[in-house]
């Protein structure tokens, strides 16, 4: 897996998970004026780990 950081149209700062079969997975659903609090939004989805619970 892995994450892509980029610019939007808009200039602001988005991420994108994709598996490893180049699939998109999950993304930030929204964009950040600053770059830093996009990689922090990356560094809360890999702090989560696998023990993280799933709800219904």
């Amino acid at each position: 897996m892995y994450f892509k950081l980029y610019k939007d149209t808009g200039g602001y700062w988005r991420w994108t998970l994709y598996s490893a079969n180049n699939r998109k997975i999950a993304d930030s659903g929204e964009g950040y004026h600053n770059k830093s609090d996009a990689e922090a939004g990356i560094n809360l989805v890999k702090s989560t780990g696998y023990s993280t619970p799933v709800k219904e």
